[in-house]
């Protein structure tokens, strides 16, 4: 999404721009200084972050002041979002151990939950971090515009793209295929998904990657104001902004409006069982209720956080669409403003990516069973394990029994 807003407003900068010829490559013109490589040398051609093109250089006696929203929404993000990729991490890694367990794993929930933990996690790896490192890291240290060189190199900037395209898909369509398969299961029972979870996922993610791979293939190395960005061609911008365009909606509105109905039914037809039956829920084993109420909690968490991102960033993106560099100069303040709602925004978001593990621990007893089990087992075995050693060490005569039980 921030790809397609950073393009849509530099383009329809140029339009605006009489001044400016059309973007070309041009080998024979160096920008910025005669010293630049061979490989850098370009002619009104790239497509710069929207925080960069923003940060243009404007008129020496023009002083302005950047509003406090914008400072404390830009240090929320720098500052707050290593936080959250911590516990993210840690959380879901938590997760999948545990939906991986002996115990777990044979459910096709858990089949799901273990994906969307390992999606959650490359999505912290290669979006959140990388989002930071270009926007946050560079605010708390400049010399870190080093590292972002590298990062934004032909090779890096495709991989690192198509990675970060392909785990926000399957995050998000985990959700929506996992709220598909607790509708069945609570809904039509003899319709169940029961056993397929696992071709589901595997094809998910073949068509996720066919889908996403127009980002890395539409996008190169450039050099902006002297600095290497790694964007989308700008000899294809109408092709980017076309797919750009589709991609966002299918990672907002369109999981938004299936996993809403989908839940309001599935909690329809519960309250109507609970309504008819005397004994709450009695047709429906224990486990997958809660499985169906870890559901309604990560989708409910999805929306929440999701939702003020998305329209904030829909707000930005279409005054971009109008916007030329004169109204900026009239309009700082107000957009600006918006820009540090964004930050804020943008931090509230990522959380999603770092709450399930809590989620899963509140509203699924199982879950925390296992969570329990599995820790409980990790610390006998390394008491065990130390125990070990130190007969061995010391030679004492349990040193036969200590490995039979360490082996048991």
């Amino acid at each position: 999404m921030d790809d397609l807003f950073n393009s849509s407003f530099f383009h329809s900068y140029l339009n605006k721009m009489n001044s400016l010829p059309p973007c070309i490559l041009d080998d024979s013109m160096p920008l910025n200084n005669s010293n630049s490589s061979s490989e850098s040398r370009l002619s009104n051609c790239s497509t710069p972050a929207f925080d960069d093109f923003l940060d243009f250089d404007l008129p020496s006696n023009f002083e302005y002041q950047k509003p406090s929203v914008y400072i404390i929404g830009l240090n929320l993000f720098s500052y707050f979002t290593p936080f959250i990729l911590v516990i993210g991490l840690i959380g879901n890694g938590l997760s999948l151990a545990v939906f991986t367990s002996k115990n777990m794993r044979k459910m096709s929930a858990s089949s799901y939950l273990a994906a969307l933990s390992a999606a959650d996690i490359c999505t912290l790896t290669f979006y959140v971090f990388i989002e930071w490192l270009r926007r946050g890291l560079v605010h708390i240290n400049p010399d870190a515009e080093i590292l972002l060189n590298v990062l934004n190199r032909d090779g890096p900037c495709q991989v690192f793209l198509f990675l970060s395209y392909i785990s926000r898909v399957m995050s998000t369509w985990i959700i929506v295929v996992f709220t598909i398969e607790r509708f069945t299961g609570v809904c039509y029972p003899l319709k169940s998904f029961k056993g397929k979870s696992k071709k589901i996922l595997i094809g998910m993610l073949i068509i996720g990657s066919i889908l996403v791979l127009y980002k890395p293939i539409l996008s190169s190395e450039y050099i902006a104001r002297g600095r290497i960005t790694c964007s989308s061609n700008p000899m294809y911008s109408f092709e980017s902004f076309v797919l750009d365009s589709i991609f966002a909606l299918l990672i907002t509105l369109v999981p938004f409006i299936v996993i809403t109905i989908l839940n309001i039914m599935i909690m329809r037809t519960l309250f109507l069982r609970n309504h008819r039956h005397s004994e709450l829920f009695a047709e429906t084993t224990k486990i997958r209720l809660e499985f169906t109420l870890i559901l309604l909690a990560i989708s409910f968490f999805f929306i929440a956080f999701n939702l003020p991102y998305s329209a904030v960033w829909f707000k930005n993106f279409m005054s971009s669409r109008f916007l030329s560099m004169d109204a900026y100069n009239f309009n700082h303040k107000d957009i600006d403003y918006w820009r540090g709602v964004l930050h804020v925004t943008r931090t509230v978001f990522y959380m999603n990516y770092c709450v399930n593990f809590f989620l899963y621990s509140i509203t699924g007893a199982y879950f925390r069973n296992e969570l329990a089990l599995m820790l409980r087992f990790k610390q006998r075995k390394n008491r065990i394990y130390k125990s070990h050693i130190r007969s061995s060490r010391f030679g004492s005569s349990n040193h036969s029994g200590t490995i039979a039980t360490y082996m048991a």
